[in-house]
């Protein structure tokens, strides 16, 4: 499992869009849509299906553990960031505790735990930082380069 860490810095002129969404089925149809749209403006089609797969997973998992202790509606703030080699996708939550990263343990055919096994599959890293005053930001890179 990765370490706690910070997200790679992007460079000076790198592209970042974000966005907030609420923790609902409405909320995830967002998440997917803004993520394929965002990048084919990027011109990174080649990479929509896995960065869906991780945000979606990020964002699901903010939603279950995390979101669910806060007051009032739950949002959760995910954001891309771009710069010539990598993809940085991130979503922030309210809650301070960590992600849980469970590999190998449970049956194959539980329904839910594996999310940040994918994640780790589908990106070249991620991992988690704090962000005061609460909450935190999980993060994944994945390279920009179209596959082999």
């Amino acid at each position: 499992m990765p370490a706690r860490g910070t997200a790679p810095a992007p460079g000076p002129l790198s592209p970042s869009v974000a966005l907030r969404v609420e923790c609902s089925r409405e909320g995830f149809a967002r998440v997917r849509a803004f993520t394929r749209h965002t990048l084919r403006v990027w011109s990174l089609d080649h990479r929509c299906d896995d960065a869906t797969l991780i945000i979606t997973e990020l964002a699901a998992n903010a939603a279950t553990h995390a979101a669910q202790g806060a007051p009032g509606a739950p949002e959760i703030r995910l954001g891309f960031r771009l710069d010539p080699a990598h993809l940085l996708v991130t979503v922030s939550d309210p809650d301070d505790r960590p992600p849980v990263y469970a590999s190998g343990t449970g049956s194959a055919l539980e329904e839910h735990g594996r999310g940040l096994c994918l994640v780790d599959a589908l990106s070249e890293e991620w991992g988690w930082t704090p962000t005061p005053p609460a909450g935190k930001t999980v993060w994944a890179r994945l390279s920009t380069c179209p596959p082999i």
